[in-house]
């Protein structure tokens, strides 16, 4: 049994990976996975254990045994549009209603403008194969006395997001799909887009510092500069608080951030020294997804996606880092009772990190409170040196419960007194895969010493992070 089980950790575990899932679970598509869908995921599987061994890992570790299978069934699903048909989502769904004469206005099923606004989508950047948020606002004019059903303007989006994509061209498929599916007066498409920075850009727990951008397209009567009903829709947009005409000057920005890295000549064969079996892999998986990775906006992509998870490399080396004692803490013994002095406790809290998820390749993200009891040495400890801590223990693969009490142990190992760590995390994998839950957030915590005899000291801890934060997102 570890240390930080003697010291009794005390756990609040949100699932943050949702790992516990069968892999007879059934498939987003209904039933059971289609026989080719089953073939693409064995061809990866060998990709995937291709990029843990080029990452120093062992496969047959435990966390890593199933993370082949739940790899190619995340991108398996994450690419799901590619098997999916418009047609078969809207065939069925427009239904009849009646519209005013055009000499009196504009209204129902003729020329009364729909729009749906705030449809939550992921989808896997093309550059680098990483997933990005989606804010996508449609709107339609009816014609000819004829509505859709709403659900079906989220699913074609849907079917166009779960591609590998770039914004623009999202914004374009959907709009075009839409027309020519529904055949409406006009369609009107509006994106706000976050893409995940490089981990040393993160700055906290929510989309802040991740980069931006806005993104439109339209047809029909909303084409044109005076289109009254383009004007109508950014109105009705803004009644949500969405301004896309402030927010376009961010179209202007470059995408991924991973696109500033030299690329090969074409896939497989790099301009710079990089493992070329991890990018071969990676190539292969784009070839089970049945893309064309020789297509123009792919080449390079599997060397961007590689040097992204070089960045997470496995480092085993037992060393020692401003005084923390990192992966041989000792045992130590279950603190006495008693209540402590609140004003040696010292905090350092929102400091950021991103890790990637051992169970996914995804990455997850968030802040790290830490609270300990100064030990009389004075100040306390620089902040420069918690954030160091903390990023030795984020850039690798990872798992959440184990990233707190991991620093919570090296603290303590400093500290003697007294820890306590709280990491909030939100997951990719919770968010871009199946499940989709956008707005789930992880929490956990790690208690040792002093904290876990002393509710008061634990309070005034938690107390000092609730004063600091900032609104939920």
């Amino acid at each position: 049994m570890g240390a930080l089980e003697e010291a009794h950790l005390a756990a609040a575990v949100a699932a943050a990976c949702a790992c516990e899932e069968d892999d007879d679970d059934l498939e987003l598509l209904g039933g059971e996975a289609e026989p080719a869908a089953a073939a693409a995921a064995d061809a990866m599987e060998p990709a995937v254990r291709a990029l843990l061994a080029g990452l120093g890992e062992d496969e047959r570790r435990e966390g890593l045994r199933r993370t082949p299978k739940r790899v190619a069934k995340a991108f398996r699903d994450g690419t799901r549009g590619y098997r999916q048909k418009v047609k078969d989502i809207v065939q069925g769904a427009l239904f009849p209603e009646v519209g005013v004469d055009k000499r009196t206005g504009s209204a129902g099923g003729t020329g009364g403008q729909v729009a749906v606004r705030d449809i939550e989508l992921f989808s896997y950047c093309e550059s680098c194969l990483l997933p990005f948020s989606i804010q996508c606002h449609v709107g339609y004019v009816p014609s000819g006395g004829r509505v859709v059903g709403l659900s079906k303007l989220s699913r074609v989006s849907d079917v166009f997001a779960k591609r590998l994509q770039n914004p623009q061209r999202l914004a374009n498929e959907v709009c075009g799909a839409l027309h020519a599916s529904i055949q409406p007066a006009g369609v009107a498409v509006a994106l706000q887009c976050w893409h995940i920075p490089l981990p040393e850009n993160l700055e906290c727990k929510t989309l802040q510092g991740w980069i931006r951008t806005s993104n439109s397209s339209r047809s029909g009567v909303f084409e044109g500069e005076t289109s009254t009903f383009w004007s109508d829709f950014l109105a009705l947009l803004k009644l949500r608080g969405i301004d896309m005409e402030v927010d376009n000057h961010s179209a202007s920005i470059p995408w991924c951030p991973l696109r500033s890295y030299e690329v090969p000549l074409s896939n497989g064969h790099c301009k710079k020294s990089s493992p070329n079996s991890m990018v071969s892999a990676v190539t292969s998986m784009l070839l089970s997804l049945g893309e064309d990775p020789l297509r123009k906006e792919l080449l390079g992509t599997p060397q961007r996606y590689v040097q992204w998870l070089m960045k997470f490399r496995a480092c085993n080396l037992d060393v020692k880092l401003n005084g923390f004692t990192l992966g041989n803490v000792s045992v130590y013994e279950r603190p006495g009772g008693g209540t402590a002095d609140h004003g040696a406790i010292r905090s350092e809290l929102h400091l950021p990190f991103c890790a990637q998820c051992e169970h996914h390749l995804l990455p997850f993200y968030g802040v790290v409170h830490i609270g300990y009891f100064n030990n009389g040495s004075g100040e306390g400890i620089d902040r420069s040196h918690f954030q160091a801590l903390v990023h030795f223990y984020g850039c690798k693969l990872q798992v959440q419960e184990r990233m707190t009490r991991q620093i919570a142990e090296a603290v303590y190992s400093v500290s003697h007194n007294g820890v306590m760590v709280v990491v909030e995390a939100n997951h990719i994998c919770m968010i871009s895969r199946g499940v989709e839950k956008i707005r789930s957030n992880t929490a956990t915590i790690a208690v040792l010493g002093q904290f876990l005899t002393d509710p008061s000291a634990k309070a005034h801890f938690l107390q000092n992070v609730l004063d600091t934060a900032g609104p939920a997102v």
